[in-house]
């Protein structure tokens, strides 16, 4: 072949310089892989994402964290007023009697007994099952509680041992805490002294409760009834101090055997001390005995009646300083809205009844005691 043959038109079409390329079948096994990389990825996160899904599906419809039984040690629970299903389940989880609110929740849910939970303390275990638990709150014999009663015409120290007898006090500890009466509420004119204040009533009191609160809880009481006969303000316009009205209260506490009676004994009282008649002088043996350290109810002897004391009322005129003993709810609304008329006089005819008469004059006043000695003569089967 001659040289011209050799020299091909393609060689001139190349670079200059330039050689042929080799294909290199290695170079698409990267660009594979990477593919097989991101779809490994999108894979890894759909089954996390799948599997999470599943997390909160199950936690959502799971039952919620709830103590297998039968509970260890104890504590004391209070529901107070106004508690709701919510709120006692936070209160028990918070205690450590129930292990989460959603459970007890539950179970109260599932209970339509449930609304009729009573306040007060409960005597409860730790670690119960919420069924449990609410078993416990349904039964109002579980309440923890001390019922006191105190009646109506007592004096503090008859009021005293009556408060340590039923509670886990002393008469010692309850007079201490009213020789030191800043924290009791009183009223500013009752001038630390309590006679009067504790209010009698029944009471329940709660595993908690100390002297003070006890003691306390009278006195809301005694302003309760206050506020509810406008006291404070009824006393203004009969032209007195609400200590006195509460003073009147007291007598007529003492005075008065039938709830019909209140208003005219009280009426009686402000009549004797603004009007003619009496010269001011209540000469109520209720405030002798008083004086004298008598059951409010006996009969003053001669050298009572004589005895040197601001409370005897035979002797001095006007109000005594203070209550005698500690009115009701009826005796303070009497002595804040007593009945209209002109006595100045009453007798109680009949001892075994309580009737009363009442009298304007001291000839009709009389009479009555006549009629009282004819009772205690014929019929009082020993009650004069």
């Amino acid at each position: 072949m001659s040289d011209e043959l050799t020299e091909s038109p393609l060689r001139d079409m190349r670079p200059e310089g330039g050689r042929r390329r080799k294909k290199r079948r290695g170079r698409s096994i990267p660009g594979c892989l990477a593919v097989l990389v991101a779809l490994a990825v999108v894979v890894g996160g759909l089954w996390f994402g799948i599997n999470r899904g599943v997390d909160f599906i199950r936690d959502q419809f799971a039952d919620p964290a709830d103590y297998p039984g039968p509970g260890t040690g104890k504590v004391f629970f209070e529901v107070e007023e106004g508690d709701s299903i919510a709120a006692m389940g936070r209160g028990l989880k918070d205690e450590g009697v129930v292990a989460s609110v959603e459970a007890f929740i539950n179970a109260a849910e599932a209970d339509p007994e449930s609304t009729t939970i009573q306040v007060g303390f409960y005597k409860m275990q730790k670690e119960l099952p919420a069924e449990d638990a609410l078993e416990v709150l349904l039964d109002p014999e579980n309440i923890l509680k001390n019922t006191v009663t105190v009646p109506e015409g007592l004096r503090v120290d008859d009021i005293l041992p009556i408060l340590a007898k039923k509670t886990d006090f002393s008469v010692e500890q309850y007079q201490k805490v009213l020789d030191n009466p800043a924290k009791l509420g009183l009223p500013d004119y009752a001038e630390g002294e309590a006679e009067g204040y504790l209010f009698p009533s029944t009471y329940d009191f709660g595993p908690q409760e100390t002297p003070t609160t006890i003691l306390t809880a009278m006195v809301d009481r005694w302003r309760q009834s206050a506020e509810e006969s406008d006291l404070e303000a009824r006393a203004e316009e009969l032209g007195y101090t609400p200590h006195e009205l509460m003073t009147v209260a007291s007598l007529v506490e003492s005075e008065a055997a039938r709830e019909e009676d209140r208003g005219k004994v009280a009426r009686v009282i402000y009549n004797r001390l603004t009007g003619d008649e009496t010269d001011g002088l209540l000469q109520i043996d209720a405030t002798v005995n008083y004086a004298a350290d008598n059951d409010l109810g006996a009969v003053p002897t001669t050298e009572d009646l004589e005895i040197d004391s601001p409370y005897n009322t035979y002797q001095n005129r006007g109000l005594p300083p203070g209550p005698i003993e500690a009115p009701g709810d009826a005796a303070i609304a009497a002595a804040a809205d007593p009945t209209d008329g002109d006595w100045y006089y009453y007798v109680t005819v009949n001892l075994r009844t309580g009737e009363t008469k009442f009298a304007e004059t001291y000839d009709e006043f009389l009479t009555y005691k006549d009629e009282l000695r004819e009772y205690c003569a014929t019929e009082s089967q020993g009650a004069c």
